[in-house]
């Protein structure tokens, strides 16, 4: 999949300790995609890090052209956001 990082993005990921490497990972190999519309899907896949696991999630613009990486984050709440 071919893919760009918006600017915010890029900001958020690094605010939150997220590689660009990590990001990738997870959109080439998701655990789910939800579609939250028909533009925007989120890839989510649950990841350990430093002995705990987090679910990450990657919201992407797939009507642009590459596909536009929007923003990501983790989250502890694992069981709030699966499907």
């Amino acid at each position: 999949m071919k893919f760009v990082f918006s600017k915010h993005a890029l900001n958020r990921i690094k605010d939150r300790g997220i590689t660009e490497e990590k990001v990738s990972a997870i959109i080439n190999d998701p655990d789910t995609i939800l579609k939250e519309s028909d533009c925007k899907h989120i890839y989510q896949k649950v990841m350990e890090e430093e002995n705990k696991k987090y679910l990450f999630r990657v919201f992407i613009n797939i009507c642009e052209h590459p596909d536009l990486i929007i923003t990501a984050y983790k989250t502890s709440k694992i069981d709030k956001y699966e499907h």
